[in-house]
């Protein structure tokens, strides 16, 4: 071979090996990192997919009002525990609106739903659509009927309103300081069944106390402190009735009736109040309040959680409709056995002392 032919051989297989190293480097090389999320999506865009984590609906009534808002909080600390996305939509009260927010979460495919009914006619029809989907439901605050019109589920939490309302007027008729007691009840909406409960209960302890207390004003608060504060003033300055005592159908209500009386130099009438929010814990510790109905609302949170976590995991739900605690505080118990709603250990430890099955 001559050299020339030698030396062109040479140069070719040099090559060959060049290429050979060139095309291992290359599949040796780390991969390309994947490419940036798009950042002109929606920041707060909720989504049904977390990753193999479950994800609830909840549908609120109305955020604004204390009972609902603190509720919501107990049910989104148990999810923060068990890694479970909680998307939140709130009807502001409108019950056509909720049922469109039901079909939204039903759209996304959320793996289970709860409802603050904004009535019970909306929470029927949207226990119906969910039956449909094969999405299970929760309910709280109330207890939907047993004869089928409301579909299958999963569990219910509720207070007994009408155990309230009676367990404030026997309150009212027994404890309350001084002559048999003139009762001015500042009430709740109707509506909701919410009010309507507390009345039957109201009645009956009205008619089984009769010789200690007598109804003298019934007006309507609309779960508010403005409106309760108003109608108050109203009765107090159109002279209807005297009165020495007041019901007041929640903390912001008793706020409303406190401030009323305040307004006439009549702060000296106790105020008996039902829900036990953490306004209600003030109002009795600095004497606006003579004594609560408590119901925590972080115990009905955490059950109406606890329904669709063991449902979804297969555990046995022993009891699927349970009764919030009627709780009767005033100055004389309140370091004991006030639970607040800030509270959700507290809450917890009563469900476990109580009502185990139900324990995370």
């Amino acid at each position: 071979m001559s050299k020339k032919k030698t030396i062109v051989l040479v140069l070719a297989v040099m090559l060959i090996l060049i290429g050979s190293l060139a095309g291992c480097a290359a599949n040796d090389a780390p991969a390309p990192a994947p490419a940036a999320p798009d950042s002109s999506a929606p920041a707060d865009t909720p989504a049904a997919d977390t990753g193999g984590g479950y994800t609830f609906g909840y549908l609120a009534w109305a955020l604004a009002d204390e009972w609902n808002q603190y509720g919501n909080e107990a049910f989104i600390w148990c999810a923060d525990q068990d890694g479970v996305t909680v998307l939140t939509l709130d009807c502001k009260k409108d019950p056509e609106t909720q049922v469109s927010q039901a079909e939204e979460f039903i759209s996304k495919g959320v793996d289970a739903i709860s409802i603050f009914p904004s009535t019970p006619e909306a929470a029927a029809t949207i226990a119906r659509m969910c039956n449909e989907a094969g999405i299970p439901l929760a309910i709280e605050n109330i207890f939907l009927p047993d004869d089928g019109s409301s579909g299958e589920l999963v569990g219910q939490v509720a207070c007994q309103y009408g155990d309230i309302g009676y367990a404030a007027i026997q309150y009212a008729a027994t404890v309350h300081p001084g002559p048999p007691a003139q009762l001015l009840y500042v009430h709740g909406a109707p509506g909701m069944g919410v009010y309507e409960d507390y009345k039957i209960g109201v009645d009956r302890a009205l008619a089984e106390y009769a010789d200690s207390i007598e109804m003298v004003g019934l007006i309507n608060g609309e779960w508010e402190t403005e409106a309760s504060f108003n109608v108050t003033m109203d009765f107090i300055t159109s002279g209807q009735s005297d009165f020495n005592v007041i019901f007041a159908n929640n903390d912001m209500v008793a706020v409303g009736a406190f401030n009323a009386l305040k307004e006439n130099d009549m702060v000296g009438i106790p105020i008996i109040s039902t829900g036990g929010s953490l306004m209600g814990h003030d109002m009795i510790m600095d004497g606006r309040a003579y004594a609560n109905m408590t119901a925590p609302v972080n115990i009905q949170g955490i059950l109406l959680y606890q329904f669709l976590w063991k449902y979804l995991n297969g555990e046995t739900i022993e009891q699927t409709k349970i009764p919030l605690p009627v709780i009767p505080v005033d100055a004389t118990n309140i370091d004991t056995d006030w639970i607040l709603w800030t509270d959700h250990a507290a809450a917890n430890n009563y469900i476990k002392n109580n009502i185990p099955s139900m324990a995370r």
